[in-house]
């Protein structure tokens, strides 16, 4: 089955910045897990950078790097 994985260290800054983008890599992953496919698990790793980004910016790169692995459907 296909199983998530969200972590972010402490280099991504403090407690309420690292939750923040875990948060957001889960909603992400929520929001678009139909379009996954495979029985893999995925493991999401937050960076500096995903402390000041949109969540829509997070979402388009969750997407492209998915489709760079291999494991998202192309869209119809």
């Amino acid at each position: 089955s296909l199983r998530l994985g969200v972590v972010a260290g402490k280099k991504v800054g403090k407690a309420h910045h690292r939750n923040r983008a875990r948060r957001h890599l889960r909603e992400a992953w929520r929001l678009n897990r139909h379009r996954f496919q495979g029985d893999v698990d995925v493991v999401l790793v937050a960076r500096r950078g995903a402390v000041g980004t949109s969540f829509e910016r997070i979402e388009l790169e969750l997407i492209r790097l998915a489709r760079r692995a291999g494991i998202i459907q192309s869209p119809e």
